[in-house]
């Protein structure tokens, strides 16, 4: 079925008796040329361009849970591709690029908004390196503009423009950045996925792999062993996990990231905002509440929950620039589990076990980089060579010091 606003009118008039499930529930076949496991994100939206763009039809995700009760439904919904560094950059604005047709491709609502996302600049020094890095971007083929304070005030009247201990003195604007429905995205991906035949197979857990001669046979599971011509691991936080069942140590870490949604309120917010003295975003959702964010917790957790010394770090963050929100009531908080590398950026590559390939390390960038990721991943399982934008997000980068270091911070995943 495809979705329209005839078919939405149809359906009203003839008391929506005619609407179809999403996606099939399928029993697992024996067999698959390929298996995706994880059915976040990542993991549909590889599937859906391996049958979509790369012509397999023998495919299947594995998820453990349900499609959209991971990370791809625990985030704050933001999209961007305001990087710096030239393995980053390219493949985050062909994640945008993505984003910008992605509901055409797979005809879903994702309500996709680029309401534009403006990093606050407080020194001098951080203004020279937002030059550099909004340089970087347009060198790339992204859009940037730096904006004084009074292009900010006009913006952002609510704004606390002349705090004392961090002064706005401009900002970096990405206008074509902005949010999409996080769920939507899982739906939607799932949908398009499923109509091209691909099985999703949901609360089916992977157990171990089978590996005989250094080659992956398959996975595995709570619902029985399933064969595989290749395996792609997709599970953001349960990396370390599931790939020690390979017998493998990945150079990541897993942390919990929270994120706060206030209750609802008038539209105040156009865009989101970023504090660029402290680790502070925030967004206004459809629904009105304010979704904000900021550090992870600082210690190892395969929790879905935080902790309170976060949640003060991350009101103080807002009350400093945005001294209204003070006055807002938190409505809910939640977790993520974030799967940390050592360098701040993510791997897509093969394994050193034969047919078995491996996604993650995307700390905080995982929603934003859906599509590209996907894509690329797909690419990768398809003809077992990265895709162009992706070449750098190799295991031996660590090897060869050849580390992607966004933020700065060296090999410390906790500070990414």
């Amino acid at each position: 079925m495809r979705y329209s606003g005839f078919r939405v009118i149809k359906e009203a008039l003839t008391g929506h008796k005619g609407w179809q499930p999403a996606w099939r529930d399928p029993e697992p076949q024996p067999h698959y040329d390929i298996v995706v496991v994880g059915g976040g994100g990542h993991g549909l939206a590889t599937a859906y361009y391996l049958a979509r763009k790369f012509s397999q039809h023998r495919v299947a995700v594995i998820e453990k849970g349900w499609i959209g009760g991971g990370n791809v439904g625990r985030n704050t919904t933001i999209i961007r591709s305001n990087y710096l560094l030239d393995g980053n950059e390219p493949f985050y604005e062909f994640s945008l690029k993505l984003w910008e047709g992605l509901e055409q491709d797979f005809n879903f609502n994702a309500m996709i908004s680029q309401r534009g996302i403006l990093n606050l600049i407080h020194s001098d020094a951080q203004r020279d390196a937002f030059i550099r890095r909004g340089n970087a971007m347009l060198l790339n083929g992204a859009d940037a503009e730096l904006l004084s304070t009074a292009q900010i005030k006009a913006r952002y009247p609510f704004l606390n423009v002349d705090d004392a201990r961090f002064p706005i003195k401009g900002g970096l604007a990405q206008h074509r950045g902005g949010t999409v429905r996080h769920d939507a995205v899982a739906w939607g991906y799932a949908r398009g996925a499923d109509s091209r035949g691909v099985d999703i197979i949901q609360n089916c857990e992977v157990t171990g792999f089978r590996i005989n001669d250094g080659k992956c046979l398959g996975v595995e599971t709570t619902r029985g062993f399933i064969g595989a011509g290749k395996v792609g691991c997709a599970v953001a936080g349960s990396s370390g996990r599931l790939m020690a069942l390979a017998g493998m140590r990945l150079p990541i870490e897993s942390h919990v990231l929270q994120a706060f949604v206030s209750e609802g309120l008038k539209p105040i917010l156009p865009g989101v905002v970023t504090f660029g003295a402290g680790h502070f975003y925030v967004s206004q959702s459809d629904k009105g509440g304010l979704v904000f964010g900021g550090d992870i917790d600082g210690y190892n957790s395969y929790s879905q929950r935080g902790n309170l010394p976060v949640v003060e770090d991350v009101c103080e963050g807002g009350m400093a620039i945005f001294p209204m929100i003070g006055r807002a009531r938190l409505l809910r908080m939640w977790g993520g589990i974030m799967d940390m590398s050592m360098d701040g950026s993510p791997i897509i590559d093969r394994t050193h076990i034969d047919g078995l390939y491996f996604n993650g390390g995307w700390c905080y960038g995982g929603f934003k980089a859906t599509p590209a990721s996907g894509y690329c991943f797909a690419h990768l399982l398809t003809h077992d060579t990265p895709h162009p934008v992706a070449g750098a997000y190799r295991f031996d980068r660590f090897e060869k010091g050849l580390m992607i270091d966004e933020k700065g911070v060296g090999a410390q995943p906790n500070l990414h």
